[in-house]
């Protein structure tokens, strides 16, 4: 059972990751705090933005952060399954007889900044499939275990950018969240600037190790839901669904396909994690409205009629949410660059 010491040391240690990670990160509060959240429930993270935002320098300061063996994988239309995951090679035993011996790919470390996700072929792409949900290495029909903790981080510029492949269904659902990094405001722009002039290398400290990390998830496991809140997530992430006649008329006309199961398992997880970081014994309703946004994003497809309206993945979960809560869908286009913050504004029960 959580007590009053469990809370404050849990949220104590955010504050002082938070703290590290603004040495190096120049705004971008929403982004930092879904992350570390990721981190502790030990979800995968889908950072989405043009570059130049931030993106790959916010992932190696959560590597110096929580002080986890770090690699990097740099992905590019050229690679092949192999350079990620490893493959047997031949070597001579000390009898000088040939034998197949399996070199490890740089897949196997803690955190794994996978670099421009998108830029690689799906082929490749999908040889992360089974290390970021069974957090194994299959090959030569021998299976590795990876080591723990193990998170993919991955970025990946918009779509809509040459040289891009949309990452497979199956791959986007197995990220936790996907976070959109926008451009910084006039402010921060010019902090980063003379960040930047002053230094550019990384600055956090370690603040936790991997048992340490182990530890808070834990303590995060035994935060209570109660079921109105359980019931609430189901029927969101339910309510995503247009074949189901239970769902709501809004949800027929914008949302083509809904998201999996594992959305609400990640909205539950992150939720009692989102908890215990505000100070806080249990879940609440502001919790899973606040969490739709970075775990819905990337597991719905949007239908025709809302694409040829100009509406977002983001302002059709906002129109759910409001849908759900008994206010006006208010499906005005969303500017891509608005923090999520205002977005989850409009929302909440």
């Amino acid at each position: 059972m959580v007590n009053e010491h469990d809370l404050q040391f849990f949220s104590g240690k955010c504050n002082e990751i938070f703290n590290e990670l603004s040495k190096d990160i120049v705004g971008q509060r929403d982004v930092l705090e879904c992350s570390v959240i990721a981190m502790i429930a030990g979800g995968n993270v889908l950072l989405e933005g043009v570059p130049g935002v931030g993106k790959t320098r916010l992932v190696r300061s959560m590597g110096r952060v929580f002080s986890l063996p770090f690699s990097r994988i740099q992905f590019t239309p050229d690679m092949m399954p192999a350079d990620v995951t490893g493959t047997n090679i031949i070597e001579k035993d000390e009898s000088g007889r040939n034998q197949l011996k399996f070199q490890h790919g740089p897949i196997f470390s803690s955190i794994i900044l996978a670099d421009e996700i998108n830029r690689a072929t799906p082929k490749t792409q999908s040889a992360l499939l089974e290390a970021m949900q069974e957090h194994t290495v299959t090959a030569g029909g021998n299976t590795y275990k990876l080591n723990e903790p193990f998170f993919v981080l991955a970025t990946q510029n918009p779509i809509e950018q040459d040289g891009t492949y949309p990452l497979p269904e199956a791959q986007s659902d197995r990220f936790f969240f996907k976070l959109l990094m926008g451009f910084p405001s006039h402010e921060e722009l010019i902090n980063i600037v003379n960040m930047t002039q002053e230094t550019d290398d990384e600055v956090a400290s370690p603040v936790i190790d991997g048992d340490g990390l182990l530890a808070m998830r834990a303590t995060a496991k035994e935060i209570p839901v109660i079921d109105e809140v359980l019931q609430y997530t189901a029927k969101l992430v339910t309510a995503t669904h247009p074949e189901l006649d239970s769902s709501p008329a809004y949800t027929k006309k914008y949302i083509r396909f809904g998201a999996s199961p594992r959305a609400a398992q990640a909205l539950i997880t992150a939720a009692k994690v989102r908890a215990l970081m505000a100070g806080r014994f249990n879940v609440a309703y502001d919790d899973i409205n606040a969490l739709a946004f970075p775990v819905l994003r990337h597991r719905i497809k949007l239908s025709y009629e809302s694409i040829t309206a100009g509406l977002d993945n983001d302002t059709v979960i906002a129109g759910l949410l409001n849908e759900l809560n008994g206010k006006p869908a208010d499906i005005k286009p969303i500017d891509a660059n608005e923090p999520a913050f205002k977005k989850k504004a409009r929302v909440g029960k």
